[in-house]
């Protein structure tokens, strides 16, 4: 048994909160993802090992039926602009009336409130005006963004980690509520130190490229890649490492023994061990490195990544064939393995209204005719 089998759950976001059910749906929920007739679902791994009906929820009749499936629903995941939803009477406080044990989770740029909530926005904005991007990148060039929509998949996290949440509340309470989640403030939420030494020392964090914030690792350059290095620990034993091989130049002098002056003259360090790792390949670094318990890693390459023997080994990659090409492709599993109720992964990618005339004729109850009248007039 999965941990959220028999919960049913409305997916209406774009990339701002697909995540977000799909999250949901590899913990067992049914996950129905609703497009608007004639529009494509995204066929990505986002979309994946959820269930798609069409209908058109901005007409009277799609207005309807979207009340009658959210009556018997668990949970709605939307990301329209705020007001969108109020202007046609499907906001929160009126589909509570419906269902009052609904959860619905609002995942928008800045949020239902404040001066911004009308602005637009994407993943880079939310990345820059969050404060993310002016701490990623070298301290010489422009801010740096990071790979993928991290933005959008971070507000996925929260939205998930609230949803869970809000459903134990309801086992108490019996009833559900409203989540009002903001991309803005899911990112500054990840800014983790950064804010804490602002709050606290006043520190105003700046770019220090793959040099870590407090100077404990860094990524160096070897024959034939990158490796990240701690740069302090077991201090000793690093320096006689380099000295073995002729390359500690002056880090025997007992003045780098002081961990604060290591700390000041970092640039000096880092120096001296860039040129020994170039005489290295990375993994023979990193095969010493584990036989000297120091947490050295090689910087990965996405084809490393994929066949790494630790992923492969737990069965994190799981497989799907696509229908159109029939070709096999691999999918990121759970990060995570319970022993009580494992998760069992769909990565399948529905396509727009395969799954309309089971639901609406077995889940609504809508009759053949009833069901073609709606299709003649574009509600489904």
């Amino acid at each position: 048994m999965n941990p959220l089998d028999n919960y049913r759950v409305i997916d209406l976001a774009d990339e701002k909160g697909m995540l977000c059910s799909k999250l949901l749906s590899d913990m067992g929920a049914e996950v129905i993802r609703i497009e608007k007739p004639g529009q494509k679902i995204p066929r990505i791994y986002a979309n994946a090992g959820k269930r798609n009906i069409t209908l058109d929820i901005e007409s009277k009749k799609g207005q309807y039926l979207f009340k009658r499936i959210i009556n018997n629903s668990d949970i709605l995941v939307e990301s329209f602009s705020p007001g969108y939803l109020p202007s046609m009477d499907l906001d929160y406080p009126e589909l509570e009336k419906t269902n009052p044990r609904l959860i619905m989770a609002s995942i928008t740029n800045f949020g239902q409130t404040g001066p911004y909530r009308d602005f637009k926005s994407s993943d880079l904005v939310s990345a820059a005006l969050g404060g993310q991007l002016s701490v990623c990148g070298d301290p010489d060039k422009p801010p740096l963004k990071p790979y993928g929509p991290q933005a959008f998949n971070t507000a996925s996290l929260f939205a998930a980690n609230g949803i869970l949440l809000a459903l134990w509340q309801r086992h108490t309470s019996g009833k559900g509520q409203y989540l009002d989640i903001s991309v803005h403030e899911s990112v500054a939420s990840t800014l983790d130190h950064v804010l804490v030494r602002y709050f606290y020392e006043r520190e105003v964090a700046s770019r220090q490229g793959s040099l870590y914030w407090n100077n404990a690792f860094r990524i160096f350059r070897c024959k034939d890649g990158s490796i990240l290095l701690s740069l302090s620990h077991q201090w000793d034993t690093l320096v006689e490492l380099l000295a073995s091989e002729g390359m500690a130049e002056d880090l025997l002098d007992e003045k780098w023994k002081d961990a604060a002056r290591r700390n000041k003259e970092i640039g000096h360090i880092i120096e001296i061990l860039g040129k020994w790792t170039l005489t290295h390949e990375v993994d023979e670094l990193v095969e010493l490195g584990q036989l000297m318990h120091f947490p050295w890693a090689k910087v990965a390459s996405i084809p490393e990544v994929v066949n790494n023997p630790q992923l492969n080994d737990r069965g994190f990659f799981i497989e799907a064939i696509d229908p159109d090409s029939g070709k096999t492709f691999k999918f990121p599993g759970a990060p995570f393995k319970m022993s009580q109720s494992p998760l069992k992964i769909n990565p399948t990618v529905p396509f727009a209204g395969e799954y309309n005339h089971d639901f609406y004729r077995h889940q609504l109850g809508l009759t053949e005719a009833e069901i073609a009248i709606l299709i003649r007039e574009k509600v489904v």
